[in-house]
């Protein structure tokens, strides 16, 4: 397998940088684990540059247009591991007809075996997350020509008045100007005559640009004390390869209530794997892209997340685990589940022992563990002697 270190300004010019936005990679965020070597250079697979350099928008509206699915910051982007997911996938599990990423978070793994011949069912419980899904793999065609109209009108949008989002969220996780245009430009969405295609890919621009322009280290537990992130919010253009969309299913359900009517070759599962709710740490997205303008409260401005709380985050994660690889049905499993070792923010800790999840799994099939160790970052409160990244993989018994 090929594989290089690309620098900073190079991944920048490549469009492949996996985070994007205000954030000092010498020292790195906490929760984030930014795949990186030292401070100026970053391993990207050897797909990925592939990928791009084929890319058909590649050239089309220059690199400063457009953006790709992993230009994200997500906590747990499983954007470094692919090289091994796909390793997995080529040795295990061929052949394939569609893959299930029951999970998907950002989309990052779907996309990567998103093919033509190839359906991939993603399903997500955060409708933020549910709507990028849909804009960058849902089988719903769309004009290029009239997404860049739409998005250089945005851009060119007017925002003198105050508005919901400003009013919440101005002066803490942005500068007032870049609140007042977030809100304006959610405001004449929400008031256009769009297909649902059009509005996913229209609001997803719209919270890639605002993830960029976000006073955090890619969170929205807490914002930064000082204001200092003032790049101006630009909606870029979705780099979606509509081609490729062509047999996937995009949905918007709880994990366990979909496995019940699905049937896949390959179940790629990643649950949240300590007690840190994404709902907690992406509430403001949500609240975004849902635009149900509901009170905020508390310091980070959150609202009610109560429907939103993933059990996986629960002492109950062993059970509601177990009841997902029984409900399965396909001929394969792959499970990424984080090692992080005990630490002294016990909120980081896995939910799941490793013991565990090989019991269950076992139940089920045959089961080989694939591991990838790299250094995992901290806010320096707690330590762990190095982090393991795992894929553990299950053959079904027919």
């Amino acid at each position: 397998m090929r594989e290089k270190l690309y620098s900073k300004t190079e991944c920048d010019e490549l469009m492949v940088w996996p985070y994007v936005g205000e954030v000092s990679h010498d020292t790195p965020p906490p929760g984030l684990q930014l795949p990186l070597f030292n401070s100026s250079t970053i391993e990207i697979p050897h797909f990925v540059i592939d990928r791009y350099l084929d890319s058909p928008m590649k050239n089309s509206a220059g690199a400063n247009n457009t953006f790709h699915i992993q230009s994200r910051r997500y906590l747990g982007n499983k954007f470094k591991l692919l090289s091994l997911i796909r390793k997995i996938v080529e040795e295990r599990c061929k052949p394939y007809r569609n893959f299930c990423d029951i999970f998907a978070g950002t989309g990052v793994t779907g996309e990567h075996f998103n093919e033509k011949d190839i359906k991939i069912i993603s399903n997500e419980l955060l409708y933020s997350n549910y709507i990028s899904l849909y804009a960058w793999l849902s089988p719903e065609s769309f004009d290029g020509g009239k997404i860049k109209e739409y998005i250089n009108m945005l851009n060119s949008l007017s925002c003198d008045g105050e508005n919901y989002f400003s009013i919440n969220y101005g002066g803490t996780y942005f500068t007032y100007e870049n609140a007042r245009k977030i809100g304006a430009i959610r405001e004449k969405i929400e008031q256009m005559k769009l297909s649902f295609k059009e509005r996913s890919i229209l609001l997803t621009s719209l919270l890639y640009a605002v993830d960029k322009a976000a006073n955090t280290c890619g969170h929205y537990d807490a914002f930064r004390k000082k204001l200092d992130t003032t790049t101006p919010i630009k909606l870029l253009i979705p780099d979606i390869n509509q081609e490729k969309n062509c047999n996937n299913e995009i949905y918007n359900k709880d994990a366990n209530v979909l496995i019940e009517n699905l049937e896949c070759d390959i179940l790629y599962i990643e649950p949240p794997d300590n007690s840190r709710q994404y709902c907690d740490a992406y509430h403001l997205l949500e609240n975004l892209i849902c635009w149900n303008k509901g009170v905020v409260y508390g310091k980070a401005k959150k609202m009610d997340r109560s429907n939103l709380k993933s059990q996986y985050c629960l002492k109950s994660a062993g059970k509601v685990f177990s009841d997902l690889i029984n409900k399965a049905k396909c001929k394969h499993i792959l499970v990424s589940y984080n090692n992080t070792g005990e630490s002294k923010d016990g909120r980081s800790n896995a939910r799941i022992k490793d013991g565990e999840i090989i019991r269950i799994l076992e139940e089920k099939g045959k089961v080989e563990i694939f591991e990838q160790h790299y250094k995992a970052f901290t806010t320096g409160k707690s330590a762990t002697d190095g982090h393991t990244e795992r894929v553990f993989y299950c053959k079904v018994r027919k």
